[in-house]
């Protein structure tokens, strides 16, 4: 699959709501599997800080499915302009696809869409 593609995907799912004291669908985030799969997921952000980040969920539903290895993942959010920004993963996010299967040091993750390093560059200093 192309980076365009796997981005097209990510934006498909972004649908901004707040609600109460949650905002949601903000950002959207597609990952790919070794075998191919491809699966989805956007952020909840809560006022209590209980909500979780887009790539979590495209994680968990991997996990839910028996996937465990990412080929190559993505996270977007449209801008005010309605441009598509594509997001790195935050510090939560790298280490949280480490923690799940260290193999994901592999995983290609898209910062633009000709720009593409791995979870390996941005976690260089995992074991200290």
């Amino acid at each position: 699959m192309k980076n365009e593609e796997l981005i097209q995907e990510a934006i498909e799912i972004v649908n901004p709501k707040t609600i109460a004291n949650a905002e949601m669908g903000g950002v959207g985030c597609a990952l790919m599997t070794d075998k191919g799969t491809i699966f989805k997921g956007v952020c909840i952000d809560t006022i209590s800080g209980m909500g979780f980040y887009a790539e979590h969920t495209a994680i968990s539903q991997m996990i839910t499915q028996g996937e465990y290895l990412i080929k190559k993942i993505v996270a977007v959010k449209k801008g005010d302009d309605g441009n598509v920004i594509i997001m790195p993963p935050c510090g939560r996010c790298r280490e949280f696809m480490y923690q799940t299967n260290p193999d994901n040091l592999k995983a290609e993750v898209i910062l633009e869409e000709d720009r593409i390093v791995t979870l390996e560059e941005l976690l260089p200093y995992r074991d200290i």
